[in-house]
């Protein structure tokens, strides 16, 4: 994972919408969310939630799986410990002298 795959994930999680859309995608776990319940959940116009599902989509956090007309989406468990990992990993690690420089931090 590079410094510019960590940045490109962050940025698109940075737009509220795109957030929020995540989220619900999340809390679905493994079954995933059909669109149509992303749009009654979030309230986003579909035009609209399909180019932030795309975005999601792209940079790996999200994949999406079609069972006949009905366009499943399904939060990327690995991408998501990796990209959130990679700032946790980072926390107090110049601090030599500190014992927060010992502890560990898990997601």
């Amino acid at each position: 994972m590079t410094l510019g795959e960590i940045a490109v994930r962050l940025e698109v999680l940075g737009n509220e919408t795109r957030l929020a859309v995540f989220r619900h995608v999340v809390r679905a776990g493994e079954r995933g969310l059909a669109v149509n319940d992303i749009h009654e959940r979030t309230g986003v116009p579909r035009s609209t939630l399909s180019h932030h599902l795309r975005r999601l989509v792209d940079c790996g956090l999200m994949s999406r799986e079609r069972r006949g007309t009905t366009l499943i989406c399904r939060a990327n468990a690995e991408a998501m410990t990796e990209t959130l990992g990679f700032l946790l990993r980072e926390c107090c690690a110049d601090e030599v002298d500190s014992p927060s420089a010992h502890r560990h931090i898990s997601i």
